[in-house]
């Protein structure tokens, strides 16, 4: 059995930059254990599956495997899938026209909307399929520890250590400095102690920066789903940009931030972020970036 299979940089204009990602158009036939043992070869932060929609009016059902897990929901592997099938042009055999896309998931469904220059089709933007939901806080130590950091470098003015979901939950934590950021490591052992993937997906780390055109510095690690650190999150970030609205004190505003991760990797990515809030709840929120085509081939299944 062969499948096609693509891979796409994502959150990047360049190859080589940006979360990488591998997409199999056409995954009929594939079990769950089949999907996540390809999902271990490719060694990505991620690989999508896509098969046919259960709602014809939907454009696909997309399953999402880090190396060890199937995940509910995630920000580039959808950013990534969009720009594929839309640059294919079909999806099991349907035409894909127009600029929106719906992917069925298991966090619900993602509404995508093409990002193009002139005809061409450069990326994709998302909406988060759930609603932010802030969840526990975490202390300041426990995330010191995950981290290897001092608890006096993160900063609590703002909020507390604290779990934030819209599909995918993620503990965020503000750090007082870029130095502090660029020096955070993971620690696998406290992640297994404290915060079992059956509990988060991982730490989300952040700095407020305000230069170079960059309103944030990222970085995440997920060291349970064999990620030690992720050039690019997309489902971290769409729960921080609604975080950060939420905790903004006007009840009505548009809230829209470009977020950097992945620079201390040397995989730079930038991601752009959004959110609405009515009557004092975040109603929506949003991340998008562009994408970079950089191989296809063939896997042969034995």
């Amino acid at each position: 059995m062969q499948l096609k299979f693509f891979t796409v940089d994502v959150f990047t204009d360049r190859q080589f930059g940006g979360n990488p990602l591998a997409v199999f158009p056409d995954a009929k036939g594939l079990s769950a254990t089949q999907m996540q043992a390809i999902a271990a070869e490719f060694n990505l932060a991620e690989t999508t599956f896509v098969l046919p929609p259960q709602r014809p009016v939907h454009t696909a059902q997309v399953r999402i495997f880090t190396p060890r897990a199937e995940m509910p929901f995630a920000g580039h592997p959808n950013v990534g899938t969009a720009f594929v099938l839309a640059r294919l042009g079909e999806c099991h055999g349907r035409t894909i026209d127009g600029d929106m896309l719906a992917f069925e998931e298991i966090a619900g469904l993602v509404r995508m909307t093409l990002l193009k220059q002139g005809s061409a089709i450069v990326g994709a933007r998302l909406a988060a399929p759930q609603p932010l939901v802030i969840g526990d806080t975490i202390s300041c130590e426990i995330v010191a520890e995950a981290c290897a950091l001092a608890a006096s470098e993160i900063e609590t003015r703002h909020h507390q250590p604290c779990i934030a979901s819209c599909g995918a939950p993620f503990v965020m934590a503000e750090l007082k400095s870029r130095e502090a950021l660029a020096a955070a490591q993971p620690r696998s052992e406290a992640f297994a102690r404290h915060l079992p993937r059956d509990r988060v997906n991982g730490i989300h780390l952040y700095v407020r920066t305000g230069r170079d055109g960059i309103d944030i510095q990222a970085r995440m690690f997920a060291p349970a789903h064999g990620i030690a650190e992720d050039p690019a999150t997309g489902s971290a970030n769409v729960a921080l940009i609604g975080l950060l609205a939420a905790l903004e004190p006007e009840p009505d505003l548009r809230l829209a931030k470009k977020i950097a991760q992945g620079v201390d990797m040397g995989r730079p990515s930038l991601i752009e972020a959004s959110a609405e809030k009515q009557q004092g709840k975040v109603t929506a929120t949003y991340i998008g970036g562009t994408c970079v085509a950089v191989m296809h081939g063939l896997l042969d299944l034995a």
